[in-house]
């Protein structure tokens, strides 16, 4: 079987390394790589509507919230900056994809919601996405896909700060 792009960049690696532990490029290596080329075609595809795949994060979140979100919890989910999450909201404010509130709990807080625009827009964008992160796993069984999401969640979970 030819090897992909980070196996050659660990058989390089060895070749100068030989005494070093390589196992972890196997995984690490190629999940930046699927991320990466993921990224680029989602990329590709929200050029279109004008939308960062940030922006596009935003516009998740607050629909798979059903409600509104307070800017510090789009922060935190995003593991972003206040500051970027300020420019995004804005952004997809002046765009009309959201809306930006006083809170009903507490006046000193925001509430971001989503206007019927920006429903639309996710409800379009996302189950194409979807479609194809599929195609991409259409190498693995049902079984397979499962137990690798199983163990990236094994590896995930410890680190994963936006819980």
């Amino acid at each position: 079987m030819a090897l992909d792009v980070v196996g050659r960049i660990r058989e390089q690696w060895r070749e100068q390394h030989p005494d070093l532990d390589l196992t972890p490029i196997e995984v690490i290596g190629r999940v930046r790589r699927l991320a990466a080329i993921t990224d680029q075609r989602h990329d590709d595809d929200l050029d279109e509507l004008k939308l960062s795949r940030m922006e596009f994060e935003v516009l998740s979140a607050l629909r798979r919230a059903g409600g509104g979100l307070r800017p510090s919890r789009l922060t935190k989910e995003m593991l972003s900056s206040g500051a970027a999450t300020t420019k995004r909201l804005a952004r997809l404010e002046q765009d009309g994809l959201i809306t930006r509130n006083p809170s009903t709990r507490d006046r000193r807080e925001v509430d971001v919601r989503l206007t019927d625009r920006g429903r639309e827009v996710i409800d379009r964008v996302f189950p194409a996405q979807l479609e194809r992160e599929r195609a991409l796993l259409d190498p693995l069984t049902d079984e397979e896909r499962t137990r690798l999401g199983e163990l990236l969640a094994k590896v995930l979970g410890p680190l994963d700060v936006a819980g």
